[in-house]
């Protein structure tokens, strides 16, 4: 819903089609008697908006399809790089991978994997907040090196006012191994290094005072099916010492991906930490070790929010607002929700929360285990 109301209204801030997509979704529920009626409800408001866009937008919507619009998909040359063929589409942003013919002294008709690059090409002048290709330059320039994060090898500026960062050029990510097993666990010799990276690398960022703000697993790369993982994509990131951040109680809500959002955003938390990536770090961890390309929490096909929460809630338990030790009924205890400016604005049905064995009956239990000990999902 919300992206549908940006696509029409593309100068609108992010908070009004947020506050747009939470009204109709709460009059939807309001309305509806059965949660089938409430999709269609919901399905109805994305006609309409659809309707209204002009009939080429219709076909036109993504802003990331012109960041670069003069560009071939093959055999371009940016900057000093060379045969560039376009890989990928962000949201302000296209990739190309490409030659660095100054990287090695391996043949350029059969380079090495150090010799081929990734470039990040975006216009800074385009983009929207939390998006800052300039911020997320300086936080992988002044954040300290690591073999879990993603390293930024050089950037530049080119013609048109695009700002190009150039990377490795990694040729998997999570989504290409979870695919592979889209219903089942990934083999344990694979999960476990795989688990041991992803965290590795967070908790060096949150050493540094740094939330990347949307991890999932087409932001984790590879150089094989092996690993090692490197967490990529800074595009969002948050530091606590970059000027371009927003003041730590007062941070931007739109962002993360639907289903790997903690409740804390969908409940108007301002103040989140690096708990945002480490729910989602959950989240993916859930796949792994059972779920495959099944996420743990569902948001619908139209990724509503008023969706997402019911779908945790009925997972985890629908929290309290006292602590685990008085008790209650349903999931655990919540306290600080009741700080929240969302919470309290609507009712909610008691779920009782369902057991890990029932989450993830795949899983092997000492796997299971591992996601059941997560200090954010429980």
């Amino acid at each position: 819903m919300q992206v549908t109301y940006k696509s029409v209204n593309p100068d609108c801030a992010s908070s009004e089609a947020t506050k747009h997509a939470k009204s109709t979704e709460e009059n939807a529920r309001k309305s509806a008697l059965t949660r089938q009626e409430y999709h269609e409800l919901c399905a109805k408001e994305v006609d309409f908006l659809l309707k209204s866009l002009p009939t080429g937008n219709l076909e036109d919507r993504h802003v990331h399809e012109h960041v670069a619009p003069n560009l071939p998909t093959h055999g371009a040359q940016i900057g000093r790089y060379i045969n560039a063929q376009h890989y990928n589409d962000g949201l302000f942003s296209e990739v190309f991978k490409a030659i660095d013919p100054d990287a090695d002294d391996a043949p350029l008709n059969n380079p090495t994997p150090t010799k081929l690059v990734a470039l990040k090409i975006t216009t800074p002048e385009m983009m929207q907040p939390p998006h800052d290709s300039r911020r997320e330059a300086r936080i992988l320039t002044s954040a300290a090196k690591s073999a879990h994060i993603i390293p930024l090898l050089h950037t530049f500026e080119q013609a048109g006012g695009h700002f190009v960062l150039v990377f490795p050029f990694l040729p998997l990510s999570l989504t290409d191994l979870l695919t592979t097993h889209p219903h089942t666990p990934l083999p344990r010799s694979t999960t476990q290094p795989l688990l041991r990276d992803l965290f590795s690398g967070l908790a060096h960022l949150h050493r540094q005072g740094i939330i990347h703000r949307d991890i999932k697993p087409s932001n984790l790369l590879l150089a094989s099916a092996q690993g090692p993982v490197s967490i990529s994509d800074f595009g969002i990131a948050w530091s606590a010492t970059d000027p371009g951040s927003e003041p730590p109680e007062a941070k931007i809500l739109d962002v993360g991906t639907t289903c790997y959002r903690p409740p804390e955003l969908l409940f108007g938390h301002r103040g989140y930490g690096t708990a945002l990536d480490l729910w989602a770090a959950g989240c993916v961890a859930a796949q792994v070790v059972a779920l495959g390309r099944e996420t743990l929490f569902d948001a619908g096909d139209l990724g509503s929010e008023l969706a997402l929460i019911r779908s945790v809630f009925e997972t985890l338990g629908t929290p309290t607002t006292t602590s685990d030790d008085e008790g209650g009924e349903g999931g655990t205890g919540w306290p600080e929700a009741k700080g929240f400016p969302d919470w309290g604005k609507m009712e909610f049905t008691r779920y009782p929360g369902k057991t890990w064995r029932e989450i993830l009956p795949e899983a092997e239990p000492d796997a299971r285990d591992l996601v059941a000990r997560h200090p954010y999902l429980n």
